[in-house]
């Protein structure tokens, strides 16, 4: 009796990265762990509440904030790690693990290095963790690894900064999951009109033009309110110094950082789901992931009028973009989604037939499972 062919054993890695993070946690180790012996590393936020997969190990890391202490403590424990489970191919998902990458692969594992965010646009926005030593240290790791390591890229635009690359690379986008295909169909409260947010909460990501259109549109619904879900980036105490701010705190709920599926519970009873980015940094070049997640919802979005973004919403008929920097022409929309509510029914329905098509992310995974073959 021939014995199985054993399956080749692989480690999903972030010092950065949740347990609960819908890329890796919610959709690659899924697809990974039909083909390979799949061990997850990952950080344990505060207040994480998601399981991980039953079909995949996880490895629990300390979580710090400051990348001075990850480097010091969280780093010699995934060397470790690495030394007793022995992956034949590690994936990392952050910067910061690329010098511990080359001793990865010294010791004879492949490496696949996926970038999320441009970090040559990204790095000046960062308030925290940019420090010129890290910065000339991610440059020198990162050209290197250029000849040495697979690449894996969420966005296309980001081939325009690597280039020359040596080793096979994939473009696996952040597209939606088809477990909210299954949900039914959002059916919002016309008497009480909600929106809904999902993401960071940031000014680069047009919080405050979402603060201003607000405004607005309380003069007209009063009863109007704004569900956020997300970290908060803004100081508590910019916040309370603007005048739109105060003027709409009833009509702002905080929920903080939720698994999804708890989060997207609010979805059902609002009327669109907001999504904007401005373009700075690689934003420009990005797919805000919470657009694709609302069209698989059946919730119309009301994005940014950027042409990556122009390109999915108006062909498909799902949705609003608008400047990301005008606050009455958000009200404008927000105001038609509140009067009009039935033709959000049919953009709803665009947009899920979309996902079913072309974003969705059983087509990205095949991506993923062939360039691990190669």
């Amino acid at each position: 009796m021939h014995k199985p062919i054993p399956r080749p054993r692989i480690l999903l890695l972030s010092t950065v990265h949740s347990t609960t993070d819908p890329r890796i946690s919610g959709k690659i180790a899924p697809s990974l762990s039909a083909h390979f012996d799949l061990f997850v590393a990952l950080a344990v936020h505060p207040n994480a509440q998601r399981k991980s997969p039953t079909n995949e190990r996880l490895i629990r890391l300390p979580y710090f904030r400051q990348l001075i202490w990850r480097v010091l403590l969280v780093h010699p424990l995934v060397l470790l790690k690495f030394l007793f489970i022995r992956p034949q191919i590690v994936h990392l998902f952050v910067a910061e693990l690329l010098p511990l990458a080359f001793l990865f692969r010294w010791l004879g594992a492949e490496v696949v290095y996926e970038v999320q965010e441009n970090l040559y646009k990204k790095i000046p926005l960062k308030s925290y963790n940019r420090g010129w030593f890290f910065e000339r240290l991610f440059r020198y790791f990162d050209h290197k690894a250029r000849h040495i390591f697979k690449f894996v890229f969420t966005e296309d635009a980001y081939l325009n900064e690597y280039q020359n690359l040596q080793k096979p690379y994939a473009i696996v986008h952040n597209f939606a999951s088809s477990e909210w295909l299954s949900w039914p169909f959002p059916a919002p409260d016309v008497q009480h009109p909600s929106f809904f947010y999902a993401g960071v909460i940031s000014f680069e990501r047009a919080f405050d033009t979402m603060l201003s259109a607000l405004v607005i549109v309380k003069k007209q619904h009063p009863s109007v309110r704004l569900h956020v879900f997300g970290h908060l980036r803004i100081a508590q105490k910019s916040l309370e110094e603007r005048h739109d701010y105060q003027a709409i705190k009833e009509q702002l709920v905080f929920y903080g950082y939720k698994p999804q599926e708890d989060a997207f519970l609010y979805a059902q009873k609002a009327l669109a789901g907001i999504a904007l980015l401005k373009p700075v940094g690689d934003y420009a070049d990005s797919y805000p992931t919470k657009m694709f997640d609302y069209m698989a919802l059946g919730l119309p979005v009301i994005t940014s009028d950027l042409p990556l973004l122009k390109a999915v919403v108006e062909p498909n008929q799902c949705g609003f973009c608008v400047s990301p920097y005008d606050a009455e022409a958000l009200a404008t929309v927000m105001l038609s989604c509140i009067e009009n509510p039935k033709t959000l029914q049919v953009m709803g329905e665009n947009g899920r037939k979309a996902i079913k098509a072309t974003y969705n992310w059983q087509n990205e995974a095949k991506k993923l499972v062939e360039l691990y073959s190669q």
